[in-house]
């Protein structure tokens, strides 16, 4: 059995910083709409785009991962990342083709999810795998640095700067990972062909599940957190600092309640911490669809939502960690977090139609709501179920 206490790092280790580079757009969508005269549904675009494509990049990314590593990968993938952040920062953000195009590959970063699961999976036992994969989920606070840091530094100085900035963070990290970490020594390393292994992650029932749940857990942490900025401003008349400020908050919360999530799937059954967490999501979707005040009912209405999205998020990837096969973490990892990524990739786009055709965000969480309930049906009768039905056995 390993010892995770001596792993270098192993907890600390995180998508922090690529997720601060993939949400370098997000904090600056509304000042790229006054410049560039956007559309609601080209802002929604804008701030999506590098979301599916971190998401539908988790595939590959994840099957790599069982083969090589995550000592290769991490570096690998932060060096990666570093030149849509340079494109961005000095040449890609004069038109929305060339944001666009940047964006694209700006989605790199956000594929690190799908190293960090079966790196830190490898080295701790079934039992404490919930907490330790929900410490290491908390990296997604890297999109709360971006949003409390892109902006003023703009503002401060000039459009390259928090780009440059995210570069020597990112190459920094790269040489750290490549120096200070290692993989399990007892890891599980697959041979057999990749598409293979792909056809066989997408058979198990598991992936299906925790592919349809995390859709909603973390899909709906990553469109409040891209959106969350453009719809305070548009719902609320918040400035553009304010509205950042506020979306960091509600990221922060996520990110802290995430290792609880963990946490409690590590002592009940993941499937109860996700109906919890669905059920709350459902109320806080429905409440907010009113618009009201941010004092105290919207306030109470979002961080609820926020707590419950990061549970859930824990909750899933605990499920993920216990239930797959050992050597196929990475590749499950890989299509579940590709659904969270692409449930966060559609909202945005359906809210920005939706506002610019009604001016109003009500039928968007309305929608959030009712889909946050379908998965909370399938949580209770089927995940939950079978567990119940295995146990019995």
């Amino acid at each position: 059995m390993n010892d995770p206490d001596r792993v270098p790092l192993p907890r600390a280790v995180s998508p922090s910083v690529n997720f601060w580079a993939w949400a370098l757009l997000s904090p600056l969508a509304t000042k790229f709409t006054a410049i560039l005269h956007l559309s609601s549904f080209e802002q929604s675009l804008l701030v999506a785009v590098p979301v599916v494509v971190g998401s539908l990049g988790r595939i590959p990314i994840g099957a790599l991962t069982d083969r090589f590593g995550g000592r290769i990968m991490f570096p690998l993938v932060s060096l990666s990342t570093i030149i849509p952040v340079l494109y961005l920062g000095l040449f890609g953000h004069d038109s929305l083709a060339a944001i666009l195009v940047g964006g694209f590959f700006l989605g790199i970063g956000g594929t690190t999810f799908a190293i960090g699961v079966p790196f830190v999976n490898a080295w701790f036992p079934p039992e404490r795998r919930g907490f330790a994969v929900g410490v290491f989920g908390m990296g997604m606070g890297g999109t709360a640095i971006s949003a409390l840091t892109t902006v003023k530094l703009v503002d401060a100085n000039s459009m390259q700067t928090p780009f440059l900035i995210t570069t020597a963070v990112l190459a920094l990290y790269a040489v750290v990972a490549w120096l200070v970490l290692r993989d399990a020594p007892n890891r599980v390393v697959p041979t057999t062909p990749f598409t293979a292994r792909l056809g066989a992650t997408v058979r198990l029932r598991i992936t299906w599940q925790a592919a349809a749940l995390y859709a909603v857990a973390f899909g709906g942490y990553v469109a409040f957190s891209v959106y969350l900025p453009a719809y305070l401003k548009n719902a609320y008349g918040l400035t553009q600092a304010d509205a950042a400020n506020r979306m960091a908050g509600f990221v922060l919360l996520a990110v802290l309640m995430r290792p609880i999530g963990g946490w409690l799937s590590d002592r009940i059954p993941a499937s109860r911490v996700l109906a919890g967490s669905l059920g709350v999501v459902v109320l806080g979707a429905l409440a907010q669809s009113f618009t009201p005040g941010l004092t105290p009912i919207g306030t109470i209405a979002f961080l609820g939502m926020a707590a419950a999205l990061g549970t859930g998020s824990g909750a899933t990837f605990a499920l993920v960690a216990q239930k797959a096969p050992a050597n196929q973490v990475g590749s499950v990892t890989g299509v579940v977090g590709a659904a969270g990524g692409l449930g966060g990739f559609v909202p945005p786009l359906i809210m920005g139609s939706i506002y610019g055709s009604y001016h109003s965000y009500a039928l968007g969480l309305v929608l959030l709501a009712v889909v946050a309930l379908a998965a909370l049906l399938l949580d209770l009768l089927s995940v939950g179920r079978r567990r119940e039905a295995v146990a019995a056995t």
